[in-house]
């Protein structure tokens, strides 16, 4: 076992794994760490506790010393350079003409490096604008290319539901999310109602997914067969998974009537995935057309 600290640098983002080499350190201390970048300024997302050493990938780098009040004047100086820069970056790229749209600007904390955080939809030779920049602020320039998930991320912004969203305020990283998530939980698939501001699925269709799906365990499927508490035998129109209620389609005489019952007073036989694959095969559906979308960022 090992003794780990997660540092985050950012609002949002994922928090890294350090060494905290004795030191007290609580939950949104400003600390100062070594990095690959080189010293970095950070905040303590995790307070200091033990994990397995399988857990920890590469070396564990050392929380050098705890932040003090002129590492927080350099880092809000550091802030302030940032907008100045990102004004500078975004004039150079309109006269050059590049295709390409400046997100983001960061310094490190020793101002050895501004990093430029940019979207593209081609690949964009921005070989004359580094040197334009380098001459500028003499020292050293990087330009990264990001998906839009991670723009949105920067950014941040309310979400649909009111509430800053979600990558921007408590997040670590992104996790795969595909359209039968929404399916599952009976929401609109119109692409406005279920994508958010990056124009991609929404992170929040993962929230709930394993609730679904084992909510999902107990009931029958649109199209099955069931047999009632009165011993009638009808066909599944609709099932609401909160309320564990299914609505049945049963004969009455030469009429049909739809009913409501609870799932637990029916009688079915849940079908095994492979067998609901070969009915819809039998049915004339290709199995391409039953395979959800992906979307798992950039």
């Amino acid at each position: 076992m090992k003794t780990v600290t997660g540092i985050r640098f950012r609002n949002a983002g994922k928090a890294y794994y350090f060494d905290p080499a004795g030191l007290t350190l609580k939950r949104n201390d400003h600390v100062i760490v070594e990095t690959a970048r080189g010293m970095a300024y950070g905040t303590v997302a995790m307070e200091p506790y033990e994990v397995s050493e399988e857990k920890i990938k590469g070396q564990l780098l050392p929380v050098k010393r705890m932040a003090t009040e002129a590492d927080d004047i350099q880092n809000a100086e550091n802030r302030q350079k940032e907008k100045a820069a990102f004004d500078t970056a975004e004039e150079k790229i309109r006269e050059r003409g590049l295709d390409m749209k400046l997100v983001a600007t960061e310094y490190t904390f020793d101002r050895a490096k501004i990093i430029f955080y940019f979207t593209a939809e081609q690949r964009v030779d921005f070989r004359e604008l580094v040197r334009d920049l380098a001459s500028i602020f003499r020292t050293r320039i990087e330009l990264r290319q990001i998906g839009v998930r991670d723009e949105t991320r920067m950014k941040g912004g309310l979400g649909p539901c009111g509430r800053p969203v979600c990558c921007a305020s408590y997040m670590d990283d992104f996790a795969p999310v595909s359209v039968r998530m929404a399916k599952e939980q009976n929401l609109s698939l119109s692409p406005t109602k279920i994508s958010g501001l990056c124009g991609r699925l929404m992170c929040c269709l993962k929230y709930e997914e394993e609730a679904y799906a084992e909510l999902r365990k107990t009931m029958p499927d649109v199209g099955d067969y069931v047999t009632t508490p009165e011993g009638q035998r009808g066909k599944v129109s609709a099932i609401d998974l909160i309320r564990q209620t299914v609505r049945v389609l049963v004969e009455q005489g030469e009429d049909k009537e739809l009913q409501e019952y609870r799932a637990s007073d029916l009688v079915f036989t849940k079908k095994p995935p492979k067998e609901k694959k070969k009915k819809n095969e039998r049915a004339g559906r290709r199995p391409s057309e039953e395979r959800p979308q992906t979307d798992t960022g950039d």
